[in-house]
């Protein structure tokens, strides 16, 4: 890891298109600027992790997925099963039983 000592105004470069750049100093904080082309994904090291242990959390939670979900929006399988649409009803005359026969 290569350790800097910059002040407020000052920048470092990262290959021929990053830049950054230290805005100012606050107590324990520094703010910085990123410019970066558009492509190049910036992220917090701490949102990234949160966001890994969140998904590996959720892939490694027992039971059904979709029963968790009514739960978590405060409905029963029950109260959904009665909300949901009726299957849309097709005329046995409307399904060709054979669609590559030619008439």
């Amino acid at each position: 890891m290569l350790v800097l000592t910059r002040k407020p105004g000052e920048s470092v470069l990262i290959g021929d298109d990053i830049t950054i750049t230290i805005l100012e100093t606050r107590g324990d904080g520094v703010r910085i600027g990123i410019d970066a082309p558009r492509g190049v994904r910036i992220q917090r090291d701490e949102i990234v992790r949160a966001l890994t242990e969140a998904n590996v959390a959720a892939v490694t939670a027992g039971g059904d997925g979709h029963t968790r979900i009514l739960a978590a929006l405060g409905l029963s399988p029950a109260a959904a099963a009665s909300a949901a649409p009726p299957e849309a009803a097709v005329p046995a005359a409307a399904i060709d039983p054979d669609p590559g026969a030619q008439a």
